[in-house]
């Protein structure tokens, strides 16, 4: 497929600082207050942006099926991440995994509608995330997958294609990578 590359990013973790709760499990922000983007993110989304690729945002939030969390919250929560961060597409699944539906991460539905919609070429695009979820949602789609790891995947069992430290170090790895294909066709 031909089309426009896209760099598919998890929100909890990878854009904004999670929470681990107390059954160790990462949690997201519970509303406004605790919402806080990550040092760095809003410049490696620009810069990535400045790179030619389409940053789409990428996320789980099943707490909303548990009726742990209201839909509003959430939709709150993504209108300040697009006021700090420049994104060009958010594409959330509600869903728990009881649901079976086709957007939950580890499953590719998310990143392949937004391919649909967007005209996005997959194996040119890059998968962000900070848990195996994510990772397998990018293998599944065909992406490259790079791994926020800060050492917490105790059940990772897919590798990515490389593990970084942060979104800016991811956004670095990539920039490299562009830069060695642009030369290698000069």
């Amino acid at each position: 497929m031909s089309g426009r590359p896209a760099v598919f990013l998890d929100r909890d973790g990878v854009l904004n600082q999670s929470f681990i709760g107390t059954d160790g499990v990462p949690r997201p922000p519970a509303g406004l207050a605790e919402f806080a983007i990550m040092e760095g993110v809003a410049e490696a989304c620009r810069r990535l942006g400045a790179l030619g690729f389409l940053r789409i945002v990428v996320t789980n939030q099943p707490d909303v099926a548990r009726g742990t969390q209201r839909r509003e919250i959430v939709e709150a929560i993504h209108q300040r991440l697009r006021e700090v961060v420049p994104v060009d597409d958010i594409r959330i699944c509600y869903h728990d995994d009881d649901d079976l539906c086709d957007c939950r991460k580890p499953k590719p539905g998310l990143l392949v509608s937004a391919a649909n919609d967007w005209g996005i070429d997959l194996a040119a695009s890059f998968m962000v995330g900070d848990r195996w979820r994510d990772i397998e949602a990018g293998q599944r789609a065909g992406c490259t997958t790079i791994l926020i790891d800060r050492h917490e995947n105790p059940s990772l069992t897919l590798e990515p294609t490389v593990r970084v430290e942060s979104l800016p170090s991811a956004v670095s790895w990539i920039s490299e990578r562009v830069a060695r294909a642009t030369g290698a066709t000069r």
